[in-house]
């Protein structure tokens, strides 16, 4: 390749860096003009403050009884009441953070990874490469979410990592098929037909030039996986199929559903856990819809 070529390409290259440097800083942008963005941060970031800082927040060990102050309501002593054991309510909804971020996130992760990279080749590669991953795509579709998560935990030996590894086998799905279309028109685009022309590897044009254009997707969808996994472990928890050893939201509400919280007017028992599910799904959902209308422009008209 001669040298005039290399330098034209060099040019291109720089010239692409800064705009995509540009646009990163643009994306990020709407944390001044998108407010309820800006809300969903704040308030997942303050959840994730307490899930780390647990110990020094919760007054009481999660599981540790008082049956003389059972079905209290909320009080000095206990800010947020008890359950029917005398367990402070406060102390479990602080510990109960703990394992909704850490399979919310740990899912978001193993679902960008797997569905950016199956987006990746698929998209590059096309052919009979393509077919083969997006019909695994269509059967992963195909299988029922929750009914499948329900018997995969019941087979395994019920944990939070269970858990993970089963939503990651099917939520990966929708952000594979996201990157595998954006990537079917970036690579017709001129920086990539350059690439190719100086000789670059196929895993160089799809690691170090496609890869990074799909980042923003990717996070848009890890941003949603967040919000579906806490709803997922919270359903999952609730129907009995958690962890038994871990303090959660999902099993606060099963305990006060099988203690009848409802009828014995505890209505603290159930809305507190509620309450922690509720904003923490909202947060991650506002931070994606904020993080949208950048990537959307028909969203921002």
């Amino acid at each position: 390749m001669s040298q005039i070529d290399t330098d034209a390409f060099e040019t291109e290259y720089s010239s692409r860096l800064e705009r995509h440097m540009y646009a990163w800083r643009r994306r990020f942008a709407f944390l001044k003009s998108e407010p309820l963005g800006l809300a969903g941060i704040v308030i997942l970031s303050a959840i994730i403050l307490v899930a780390i800082f647990a110990p020094a927040i919760a007054p009481y060990e999660p599981r540790e009884t008082d049956y003389g102050n059972a079905l209290q309501g909320p009080s000095a002593e206990h800010p947020l009441g008890t359950d029917n054991s005398g367990r402070d309510i406060f102390s479990q909804l602080v510990y109960g953070a703990r394992p909704a971020l850490t399979i919310g996130l740990t899912s978001a992760l193993s679902v960008a990874f797997i569905g950016m990279n199956v987006g990746l080749v698929a998209g590059y590669y096309g052919g009979w490469v393509d077919d083969a991953l997006m019909r695994l795509v269509d059967f992963a579709y195909g299988i029922p979410f929750t009914p499948f998560i329900i018997v995969l935990v019941a087979l395994w030996k019920p944990s939070q990592w269970t858990i993970v590894a089963a939503i990651t086998l099917l939520l990966w799905r929708q952000t594979a098929r996201v990157v595998r279309a954006h990537v079917l028109n970036l690579k017709e685009k001129p920086f990539i037909k350059s690439a190719r022309t100086i000789g670059s590897s196929d895993r160089r044009i799809i690691y170090q030039h496609l890869a990074p254009n799909v980042l923003p997707l990717v996070f848009l969808y890890g941003s949603f996986a967040i919000a579906w996994a806490i709803l997922t472990e919270a359903a999952i928890s609730y129907l009995g199929f958690g962890d038994p050893t871990a303090v959660t939201w999902g099993q606060m509400l099963q305990s006060a559903q099988q203690s009848q919280a409802l009828a014995r007017d505890a209505w603290w028992w159930f809305t507190m856990p509620g309450l922690g599910i509720m904003l923490t799904v909202i947060s991650a959902f506002l931070i994606g819809r904020g993080y949208e209308e950048q990537l959307n422009p028909e969203l921002q008209e």
